[in-house]
C-alpha cells in the first residue's frame, strides 16, 4: 500500500515539473518578441533602406557623409565614389559611408557660406 502511493506522488510530480519547466521558459520568450518588435526588426528596415539608397545613387547626386562632408557624386566605382566637395576638390569615400542623399530643397535652403 505505501510503495502504490510513492509511485502516484512520483507521477504528479514529474507532470508537474514539466509544467514548470514551459512556464520558465515563458518569460524568456516575451522578452525575446519585445525585443524582436522593439530593436531588431526596425534595424532591419533602416539597413534595407540604406542599402536601396545606396544602390540608387547616380552622377550628380548631392550627398552627405556619414563623417558630416557634403558633397556631389562626379565618379562612381563599385564599391568607392568620387565626391566633389568643393570647386576642383575632389576625395574619394566608399559606398557604406554615404549616410543620407540630399534632396534639391535642403540644398536650396542651406545657408551660403561667407568668403
Amino acid at each position: 500500500m505505501l510503495i502504490s502511493t510513492a509511485y502516484a506522488m512520483g507521477t504528479a510530480g514529474g507532470q508537474a515539473g514539466q509544467a514548470g519547466g514551459l512556464a520558465g521558459f515563458l518569460p524568456i520568450i516575451i522578452l525575446f518578441a519585445i525585443f524582436y518588435f522593439l530593436l531588431i526588426r526596425p534595424q532591419q528596415k533602416k539597413a534595407k533602406e540604406h542599402k536601396a539608397m545606396i544602390d540608387n545613387l547616380k552622377k550628380g547626386n548631392r550627398v552627405v557623409t556619414s563623417g558630416g562632408i557634403f558633397g556631389t557624386i562626379v565618379s562612381m566605382d563599385d564599391t568607392t565614389l568620387g565626391l566633389e566637395i568643393a570647386e576642383k576638390v575632389k576625395i574619394k569615400v566608399a559606398r557604406a559611408n554615404i549616410a543620407a542623399l540630399i534632396s534639391d530643397n535642403e540644398a536650396a535652403t542651406k545657408p551660403k557660406e561667407n568668403n
